[in-house]
């Protein structure tokens, strides 16, 4: 039994249920974190903005993905490893570039540079010279 409720989205209302739709509708379900954090509608909408703001960026969303699957092999999350796996074969990658990424490899040397510099970042606690 989980220590926080998780909040079901049919059983929510006002702004909180228009966010989780928003989710839902994004990832297609609804994942646990933001269903745990839904406890909050103030959390909830600052975590959904900073997505927003994220997916804004230049990176793209197979690359963001990439580096969120080295990431989360790095910091040994298996949640954030099944999330990410799951987004970028959403975002159009093989499994086989997801495997290659949590190692913090690929073939595209542009792709490299970028997930070195991540794992970098990671590893080294932002101290990166």
């Amino acid at each position: 039994m989980p220590r926080i409720e998780l909040q079901n989205p049919q059983n929510t209302t006002g702004e909180k249920k228009e966010i989780l739709d928003q989710i839902h509708s994004a990832f297609g379900t609804t994942p646990n974190m933001f269903k745990t954090i839904a406890n909050s509608t103030a959390a909830l909408k600052m975590m959904w903005s900073a997505f927003g703001a994220l997916g804004g960026g230049k990176l793209g969303a197979k690359l963001g993905e990439q580096i969120a699957v080295a990431v989360a092999d790095i910091n040994r999350c298996e949640y954030c490893l099944a999330a990410h796996t799951a987004l970028g074969k959403g975002a159009g990658l093989s499994s086989e570039v997801i495997s290659q990424a949590q190692v913090g490899k690929s073939n595209d040397p542009k792709i490299q540079a970028a997930l070195t510099f991540a794992v970098k970042l990671v590893k080294e606690r932002a101290n990166v010279a």
